[in-house]
């Protein structure tokens, strides 16, 4: 088959890109013809995959997202195509892998009543009709419940066309035969004793996935605990507001932002708890990453895979709607409590399940099925950005 993915960006370390990169290399695997259009690539290109870089500029974001939809309906009006797959919700898609929450419910949500009056709130939610609208017969791809139950409540109709897909947590997130020796070797590194308590936070655009809250409830813990917490994040971002944060709160110097890595695993298994508090995530593949090494966690109800931390009994999870202090009360008796290890082996156990690795495979099944039912090649429509 010949089949063509969108995405706005893609560097190494974000979830969204993470997936591209999976569902892409499944396609190359399996014999399809693949066809990568993007605004921006940052690191290493796959192998046998066509990777056309737009060189498109504008004034505004909005504005570079309505060239990017422009420019990608004339290029592929000029290809024979089988299907056209989107990681970002606009026009024109065939399939749309949600790799991020519902547009609407956060407007509706999460902004002010002005919101709804501004131009970035016209795109988005123009662009997100465009997929979901009763109009359009877009096949979606869903990471969690959470999304089916956002999407639903403000586009019913979508419903026959929504799929549901198991995780795709890598099998190199398990933890290894000398998980022990990895994890002592790693707090000698960073100092660590055995009373210390290290809790570590993974996740790339600090904003969404609430470092905010985290400082916060780092800076509540009493002293005697707070003085042999040490918090490190991981992920790609700006840290600047958020270092200054920590300095008002008086705990900069217990604090380490470490820049985007290929080690995680290394420091959940160093840890002794994952936090991550975060205002909205369509599924949090390092809720996952963290169970199945082993690592407690403490996260939101807003995350789409904070389900699987129940289910598992592998840590807490603090519901909507978020309260800082229900945060701050959760960090401190989860530190302290002695069932840490029972969350440890909880998730150890809830880890060999098979169905927590094969998103790639039924997302590629979808797509192909969706391809045979058509029966033929897709018509290209060039439509209004």
């Amino acid at each position: 088959m010949q089949l063509c993915f969108l995405i706005y960006s893609w560097f190494p370390h974000g979830g969204q890109q993470r997936d591209f990169l999976k569902l892409v290399e499944e396609a190359v695997h399996r014999g399809h013809q693949v066809t990568v259009f993007t605004l921006a690539w940052k690191g290493e290109k796959p192998q046998h995959v066509e990777v056309v870089q737009l060189p498109l500029k504008a004034m505004t974001r909005l504005r570079l997202y309505r060239k990017f939809t422009e420019q990608v309906q004339y290029q592929l009006a000029r290809r024979q195509l089988d299907a056209v797959i989107g990681f970002n919700k606009m026009p024109g898609l065939d399939v749309y892998f949600a790799a991020d929450p519902c547009f609407a419910y956060k407007a509706e949500k999460q902004r002010g009543f002005y919101y709804r009056f501004m131009p970035r709130y016209r795109h988005f939610i123009r662009y997100e009709r465009a997929v979901f609208g009763e109009q359009q017969d877009t096949r979606i791809l869903l990471l969690s419940p959470l999304q089916r139950q956002q999407f639903l409540s403000y586009y019913p109709a979508c419903e026959p066309r929504l799929v549901d897909l198991p995780p795709g947590i890598s099998l190199a997130r398990r933890p290894p035969a000398n998980a022990a020796a990895v994890r002592a070797q790693r707090r000698e590194q960073l100092g660590l004793g055995e009373a210390d308590r290290l809790v570590v936070q993974v996740g790339s655009g600090f904003v969404v996935k609430g470092v905010d809250r985290s400082l916060r409830a780092l800076a509540s813990l009493p002293v005697s605990l707070r003085d042999r917490c040490h918090y490190l994040i991981i992920g790609d971002d700006k840290p600047g507001r958020f270092q200054r944060l920590a300095k008002r709160l008086g705990i900069a110097g217990q604090c380490q932002f470490l820049g985007g890595r290929d080690d995680v695993l290394d420091y959940l298994l160093a840890a002794d708890l994952l936090l991550h508090p975060a205002y909205s995530e369509s599924a949090g593949y390092v809720l996952l990453e963290a169970i199945i090494a082993g690592l407690p966690v403490l996260t939101t109800d807003t995350c789409g895979y904070a389900f699987h931390v129940l289910q598992a009994d592998a840590g807490q999870v603090c519901v909507s709607p978020f309260k800082q202090q229900d945060l701050n009360e959760r960090l401190a008796q989860m530190l302290l409590s002695e069932q840490r290890s029972q969350w440890s082996h909880n998730g150890l156990r809830y880890g060999e399940q098979k169905d927590l690795y094969a998103m790639q495979e039924h997302a590629l099944n979808e797509i192909e099925a969706f391809v045979h039912a058509r029966g033929k090649r897709r018509q290209v429509d060039v439509v209004s950005a």
